[in-house]
């Protein structure tokens, strides 16, 4: 019999255990073994029932349990040490307030469509959801003021499982609020705290606001699925990444305008100071410029400035991260219906007009599709400053979107990168952490620098025992999922004795896994089964292969992929060397990444736009065995790992997945397994423990998310405000800007370079001789502080393109009548080889962010 109603009882502490429950309503624990400790002495059969889920945990025990605990000396000890070390972590003085400075920003809002904290609150799919998870921890570790907004999706993303035959099969279970770790924000009178939306032919949408406390860091989550709404309204937070264009458009609309609306909720109901910093993950949340434009137009109380004063002032506090070089990666919705949503008479933000907002994610560039509103092109326009996730992304985004600057070249274009990282007390086993503060590290500290070289104080042998000790747990935890995936499948018991001895602690074990789009080639490793089934099966060097992956649930190419994969993998002859392992998360993630000994990666270069899991494994010893791409081709030095050759320029795909697998065996055989194998009187493998020493101490502190966040604090967050209070102390500074690049653009079209002349070298320069150059320059209605001449110059190629150019600035010398100008610049030969100039004019304002923001550039005709 079902029950017509299903809610959950929270239980009622004793007085003395009231610290279990503010323990367990900050996310800390997650990443805090002292706190995880606590809960699991209450019960550990219990504890590992709840996954380790220290509200569950609370929810399950038994009166009379908690009663013993309450009068538990010892336990109390141990809890009351615990609550002082959250207080001590919520307090205490952090790198943001020592370091970062005066113009460091009071409030960083931080949007992202999904968020991977924990496996207890699943509301993330992949990687996204991972970095987002991992920088507000670290911003929470730095002290960095960063608010979270981001969705509650009520069935989160799917838990994959398996059929008999080895296809992907998704269920969506229903998440209870009341049985995670989140509270309700509440008014003052203690009814929810409410956001709405105007959607066209009504009603409003409406949404109530979890908080979710990352340490320091409180994460807004907006739910739509409450009873005042119609039940396609409720439907809006369902799941991630689910539903048609519509079902996806009132989902971003939600978490743009909405969640703008949600930060002005909180502020207002908890004296949180109001963000001077807006970051945009991917076009998801792009909304948000949006509504702050309608905030400062029309909202009541609001300065009532004009679209375009607006817009400077919503550019300069925002910063825009582009995550993916796949165009398929991007939302673009038919244009129709977001002008259907904006034009109609009850738009998301009322007021702002309906064509502007269609033009900032028109595709109005060479190539575009002007039937198609791209939200990534919206957030290029309605961001300041933007970047991508490695320098190799950076390189690759500059690329994919030229052509919203398509008078400069890709190096111009204004998009940066920095490169990802990873939240270090999450991904890193216990013990390492334990063996560093054994050497005399201070693992609390979040200053990370004196930690790497400690490796070089262990002795081989332990560091050894250590990873056999990592690498035994992963065989055990595989076994396990092993044998619950098999029954689920429909094996029975009697088929099931081989798992026992599936995997072994003593040989080389590499791990696969991610999500599983074509381009990341789960099944690269497949394309010579032979071969494959030779080095797994070698009687002095094997291999085992330790896989995971989910596939979007619309993705049938990629559950083809999986279930080619399974297969191979059923085989009797090869199935205690290679298993996968379903339904990755993070839960089966914390023990993969420290028990294997290589990560493997190996993408179709360049569309991995940067990939952390890789860094994960390095944090606990693991090496790379991975494609050139990401962020493998930015820190690989030959000796942290090995890279595959990529068959880059091969249009024949199958040709190039023949040649990189082939590559991939040759390192397997010839390089990996042989180096592992090599041991010394002890059984330590000497030269591989080599390899591993250097990856710590050389790449330990770049993947940190702590450098991650440091990176965007200086680079990114504290420009963004340094601008936005410029402009916006009295809005007097916007209302210049808007109207100073009103004017520059009029007058554009006749601003032009009407002669070059130079001098100062013969027939013959040499290195050390001075090019004098002279522009005439025509520049319309504008002033010579308007613009900057340049001069261009650097090596050429042979069809005259400007290599590695740099510029040099040329100054006014001469005015004339007409506006006319000339300009004089000396450049210095200081190489030798083919070198060619020329000369440009670009818009000049010290609010500007870079030299292309503008897209304008006059050339010689």
């Amino acid at each position: 019999m079902r029950a017509i109603r299903r809610f959950t009882v929270r239980p009622v502490l004793p007085e003395a255990l009231a610290g279990l429950s503010t323990l367990a309503g900050n996310l800390r624990w997650s990443w805090h073994p002292e706190t995880q400790d606590v809960f699991a002495s209450i019960d550990p059969e219990l504890w590992a029932e709840v996954n380790h889920d220290p509200v569950r945990m609370l929810g399950a025990v038994g009166r009379e349990r908690l009663d013993q605990l309450a009068g538990d000396e010892e336990f109390l000890g141990r809890l009351r040490g615990a609550g002082e070390s959250l207080e001590h972590y919520l307090t205490g003085e952090r790198w943001y307030a020592r370091k970062a400075g005066d113009d460091a920003p009071r409030s960083i809002a931080y949007f992202s469509p999904e968020y991977g904290i924990t496996a207890v609150l699943p509301q993330y799919s992949g990687g996204l959801g991972i970095l987002a998870g991992d920088h507000l921890k670290a911003a929470s570790d730095l002290g960095i003021p960063v608010v979270g907004v981001g969705l509650f999706y009520r069935h989160g993303y799917f838990k994959q499982s398996l059929s008999r035959e080895g296809w992907q099969q998704e269920t969506y279970p229903v998440l209870d609020p009341d049985e995670l770790p989140l509270s309700l924000l509440r008014e003052a009178d203690g009814s929810r705290a409410i956001v709405s939306i105007a959607m066209p032919g009504g009603p409003d949408l409406l949404a109530r606001i979890f908080v979710a406390n990352v340490g320091r860091v409180p994460l807004l989550l907006l739910d739509s699925d409450i009873e005042e709404n119609p039940q396609h309204y409720r439907d809006v937070t369902d799941r991630l990444y689910g539903g048609n264009s519509e079902h996806r458009l009132r989902q971003e609309l939600l978490l743009g305008v909405g969640g703008v609306r949600a930060l002005r909720v909180h502020s207002r109901l908890t004296g949180a100071p109001a963000p001077e910093v807006f970051h945009t993950n991917e076009g998801h949340a792009g909304f948000l410029g949006i509504e702050r434009i309608r905030e400062l137009t029309l909202s009541e109380g609001g300065p009532g400035l004009d679209f375009d004063t607006a817009l400077e002032v919503s550019r300069a506090g925002t910063v825009f991260t582009t995550h993916t070089p796949v165009p398929a990666g991007i939302d673009r919705f038919p244009r129709e219906l977001v002008q259907q949503y904006f034009g109609g008479g009850s738009s998301p933000t009322p007021g702002v007009p309906a064509e502007r907002v269609l033009a900032l994610g028109a595709e109005d560039y060479e190539g575009g599709d002007a039937g198609v509103f791209n939200m990534a092109v919206m957030g290029f326009r309605l961001a300041q400053r933007a970047n991508g996730v490695s320098e190799l992304h950076g390189h690759v985004s500059r690329g994919m979107f030229n052509g919203l600057w398509p008078a400069f070249d890709e190096a111009e274009v204004p998009i940066g990168s920095i490169t990802n990282g990873v939240h270090g007390p999450t991904w890193i086993a216990r013990e390492i952490f334990d063996l560093a503060t054994e050497l005399g590290a201070d693992v609390d500290n979040d200053d990370t620098d004196a930690l790497w070289p400690l490796i070089d104080q262990l002795p081989g042998k332990r560091l050894w025992d250590l990873k056999r000790t990592l690498r035994a747990r992963l065989v055990d935890d595989a076994r396990a999922r092993l044998a619950r995936s098999s029954a689920k499948r429909g094996f029975a018991p009697a088929e099931l004795g081989w798992i026992e001895t599936a995997l072994d602690p003593d040989v080389l074990t590499i791990g696969f896994a991610r999500r599983v789009p074509s381009y990341k080639r789960l099944t690269l490793m497949l394309r010579d089964p032979e071969r494959l089934t030779r080095l797994l099966l070698d009687p002095e060097r094997p291999i085992q292969l330790v896989i995971a992956g989910k596939s979007h649930p619309a993705d049938d190419g990629g559950k083809k992929l999986i279930q080619e994969l399974v297969r191979f993998a059923d085989d009797p002859a090869v199935r205690h060397r290679i298993v996968f392992l379903p339904n990755y998360d993070i839960a089966m993630a914390q023990p993969l990444y420290p028990g294997c000994d290589v990560w493997l990666n190996n993408p179709l270069r360049p569309y991995e736009a940067c990939g952390t899991s890789g860094m994960k494994a390095a944090l606990n010893g693991g090496l790379n065995l991975s494609i050139l791409d990401g962020w493998w081709d930015e820190w690989y030095d030959g000796n942290n790992g090995w890279a595959i050759p990529s068959a880059d320029g091969i249009d024949d795909v199958d040709r190039r997945d023949d040649l990189e697998a082939d590559a991939l065996y040759d390192l397997l055989e010839h390089e990996v397994a042989p180096r592992f194998y090599d041991v010394d009187a002890e059984g330590v493998p000497t030269r591989w423990l080599e390899m591993v020493r250097h990856t710590l101490k050389s790449l330990g502190p770049k993947v940190l998310a702590t450098r991650q966040v440091r990176d965007y604090v200086r680079e990114l967050y504290a420009p963004a405000a340094h601008t936005s209070r410029t402009l916006n102390s009295d809005y007097h500074g916007a209302r210049e800007l808007a109207q100073w690049k009103q004017r520059v653009r009029a007058a554009w079209p006749s601003v032009r370079v009407e002669h070059v002349e130079s001098g100062g070298v013969g027939d013959a320069a040499e290195v050390g001789a001075t090019l004098a150059v002279r522009a005439f320059v025509a520049l319309s209605d504008l002033g010579v502080d308007d613009v900057e001449v340049q001069v261009v110059h650097g090596r050429t190629s042979a069809d005259d393109e400007l290599l590695d150019a740099a510029t040099t600035v040329m100054h006014v010398s001469e005015s004339y009548d007409g506006d006319r100008h000339r300009f004089d610049a000396d450049v210095a030969l200081d190489q030798s080889g083919p070198f060619g100039y020329t000369v440009r004019v670009v818009p000049r304002n010290a609010a500007l962010a870079s030299v292309a923001e503008m897209g304008l550039v006059a050339t010689p005709a």
